[in-house]
């Protein structure tokens, strides 16, 4: 009797892990944080921090939430690479205008130190966006000269 119990625990979990979505059991995506914690982050890891500037309302910052933001080798690449820092500029207006953001998307490059590196405006497809993160991380810091 014991073991019919067990059986039919074992199938409705099975069925469960069936029925989520693809991606429930694939990788949570990328790692956000906020602005203190992720600059502080930065600072003692000593990894390059990204940023990201969105806005709810914007449709290629949706796009490339959707896109870029869930290819998998952009998420393991940044997840691995990069703190990243997710920053709504509508509600975090001081940071936005500290970086000169005018336009949505943005793209933010620090070194660990906070040293700017670099942005990039704009919707950036995955294959571009994966390539311009490469060539980011190879580039020689100021710290490294």
């Amino acid at each position: 009797m014991r073991s019919k119990y067990v059986f039919h625990a074992l199938f409705i979990l099975f069925c469960l892990f069936a029925w989520l979505p693809n991606g429930a059991l694939a990788a949570e995506g990328i790692k956000w944080y906020t602005y203190d914690e992720g600059m502080a982050l930065g600072k003692n890891e000593k990894k390059t921090v990204f940023f990201y500037f969105y806005a709810d309302w914007c449709p290629y910052c949706r796009k490339m939430e959707k896109e870029t933001f869930q290819n998998p080798s952009v998420v393991s690449f940044i997840n691995e690479n990069f703190i990243a820092i997710r920053v709504n500029a509508d509600k975090e207006k001081k940071i936005a205008s500290n970086y000169g953001v005018i336009g949505l998307p943005t793209s933010w490059f620090l070194e660990g130190n906070g040293d700017k590196i670099g942005n990039l405006p704009g919707y950036i497809p995955p294959e571009r966006f994966l390539s311009m993160l490469k060539k980011i991380l190879a580039a020689p810091k100021k710290g490294d000269i």
